[in-house]
């Protein structure tokens, strides 16, 4: 949560805004495994995220986390899901998040500190939806639906 004071001085709290990005390619997903050394969810696998910087768009942002977590370029395609539930799972800042389709372009760096592994895993080869990193699984549950029966964007929770 983000501690501000408001014009009528009183202080309230706020929630961050991540960005997450579902990028497939040849009927595989990009999956970063989260480094033993970060907080929460460490160890799990998850999608390429993170949180949105005060000086970039959403957009901007998602292909910023893709590079850092993976070192991946990519072009944002479309919005999946927002995500406003005040009580996403395994959450100490209760986010609010937005999942994005990301094309992916061409790999044009190594991946940072935050990923211990990058991996291009198949779509019928992926772990159990339920192990997945804060509510990943839930989001790339939606992108599968997706995948196969196109419906309308994006999926407001």
């Amino acid at each position: 949560m983000i501690t501000c004071t408001l014009e009528n001085g009183k202080q309230t709290s706020f929630r961050h805004v991540v960005v997450h990005a579902i990028v497939e390619q040849d009927g595989k997903l990009l999956l970063v495994k989260r480094a033993p050394t970060l907080s929460l969810e460490a160890g799990k696998w998850s999608l390429p995220s993170g949180f949105l910087d005060r000086d970039e768009t959403a957009a901007q942002g998602v292909l910023r986390e893709l590079r850092e977590e993976t070192g991946w370029e990519g072009e944002v395609t479309a919005l999946l899901l927002v995500k406003t539930d005040p009580n996403r799972p395994h959450e100490d800042r209760q986010n609010v998040a937005l999942h994005f389709l990301v094309k992916p372009l061409h790999q044009g760096s190594d991946k940072d500190q935050e990923s211990s592994e990058v991996s291009w895993v198949p779509v019928n080869e992926l772990p159990a939806l339920d192990t997945f990193a804060f509510d990943h699984g839930e989001a790339i549950g939606f992108f599968l639906k997706y995948r196969t029966q196109p419906f309308s964007l994006p999926i407001l929770l």
